[in-house]
C-alpha cells in the first residue's frame, strides 16, 4: 500500500474527504520526523514505538579491491511493533 492508498482507504473508513486526511497524515508524519530529529521516541499505543538507534563508526573493507575503509557513525530510525499489531498478525 502506497501513501495515495492509504489516504483512500482512511478517508473512505472515516467518511472524511481525501485533501483533509492527506493533510492530516503529511502533519503527523511531520511531527514525528521532529521528535525523532531532537532524540524523542514517539509511543503510539496499540501500534508501536518510533525511535532511533545510534550506529557506532567501524571498520569496513571495499569489496573489490579489499582496502580497509572507515564507515562514519550514523543514526538510523527505528521501528518496535506493540504487542497488539504483533498479535493481530499471528
Amino acid at each position: 500500500m502506497n501513501k495515495s492508498e492509504l489516504v483512500a482507504e482512511v478517508a473512505k473508513n472515516a467518511n472524511a474527504s481525501k485533501v483533509a486526511v492527506e493533510y492530516i497524515l503529511d502533519e503527523t508524519f511531520t511531527a514525528i520526523t521532529e521528535a525523532l530529529k531532537k532524540g524523542d521516541d514517539v509511543r503510539l499505543m496499540g501500534f508501536g514505538t518510533f525511535g532511533v538507534s545510534a550506529r557506532a563508526a567501524r571498520e569496513g573493507r571495499n569489496l573489490r579491491t579489499g582496502a580497509k575503509i572507515a564507515i562514519p557513525a550514523t543514526k538510523a530510525p527505528r521501528f518496535k511493533a506493540s504487542k497488539v499489531l504483533k498479535d493481530v498478525l499471528k
